[in-house]
């Protein structure tokens, strides 16, 4: 009986001891993949990166976008209503941007924000070949009708003219109107779209611009006027927006940043967060 309970108190014990080791194996596992986890991750993510995962986050989950970007295409519908009422010698046409004005880049802008890394083109290149880029909220129904009262739609972006295929291809997806190469005007070497507003001057009488980026809209936000003289342009043209110009929320990127670090595209992160810092209105 002794011998018998000896034998059951080892087997206790030895049970008890694989038990344990399978805790310690269990735990040393589950501390490897977090340590894995926060080694995958930017600890030390800039400000700048920072800002661009919240923007991300709220144009892709915030009821406020979605309803701000309603509102600017609600008051586009009305621009249209009055519109073609109006006695013209010319076609009417609607200049649009692309990107932040009707697709939705916001995952390309988060994935880069969450690897710490800024735009680049190979890596813009990349995503718009995909085109997997959604639609801004409002922006297909409006073309749409616009479109459906006789008005031809231009597209004016800054993409490169290596994008047109997908460019073409994301729009079309969507059905959007005069999605072709003719009402297609790519980036032809200069940034400014003054050109190519012109050349659909020629035959069309613009009756609304949409962009998210004030460029987009008028040739004096050209040649990268400092943020006083954006302001005082911007004020200067008050009257345009909501008449003419119809804007489209984009927290993300756009000229404003251009002026903020005074278009030097070559900063580093901390040069950038140091520019951040010294320029926000923060309690002291």
């Amino acid at each position: 009986m002794k011998k018998y309970c000896s034998y059951l108190l080892l087997a206790l014990l030895f049970l008890n001891a694989c038990s344990s080791s399978k805790k310690v194996t269990k735990t040393n596992t589950t501390s490897s993949a977090a340590a894995n986890i926060t080694a995958g991750s930017n600890a030390n993510t800039s400000i700048t990166n920072d800002g661009k995962i919240w923007a991300s986050l709220w144009q892709q989950r915030a009821a406020e976008y979605r309803a701000l970007c309603f509102q600017a295409y609600n008051i586009a519908k009305q621009r249209v209503d009055e519109g073609v009422k109006k006695v013209s010698t010319k076609p009417l046409a609607i200049i649009t941007d692309i990107d932040e004005t009707l697709l939705d880049n916001s995952p390309y802008d988060a994935a880069q924000g969450l690897k710490n890394q800024d735009y680049s083109d190979k890596t813009w290149k990349q995503w718009t070949d995909k085109a997997q880029a959604d639609t801004v909220p409002g922006a297909p129904a409006f073309f749409k009708y616009a479109a459906s009262k006789g008005i031809t739609i231009y597209y004016i972006t800054n993409r490169n003219e290596n994008e047109r295929g997908a460019t073409l291809y994301n729009l079309q997806k969507y059905a959007m109107p005069n999605a072709n190469d003719e009402h297609l005007f790519l980036k032809n070497g200069n940034s400014s779209k003054e050109e190519r507003r012109q050349e659909v001057l020629k035959t069309h009488e613009i009756l609304l611009l949409c962009g998210d980026n004030l460029p987009d809209f008028d040739m004096l936000y050209d040649n990268h006027p400092t943020e006083a003289n954006r302001t005082a342009i911007t004020q200067k043209l008050q009257k345009e927006f909501g008449s003419r110009y119809i804007v489209i929320p984009n927290p993300s990127y756009g000229d404003f940043e251009g002026a903020l670090f005074q278009y030097n595209y070559k900063l580093s992160p901390a040069q950038k967060d140091s520019i951040i810092r010294a320029k926000v209105k923060a309690d002291r």
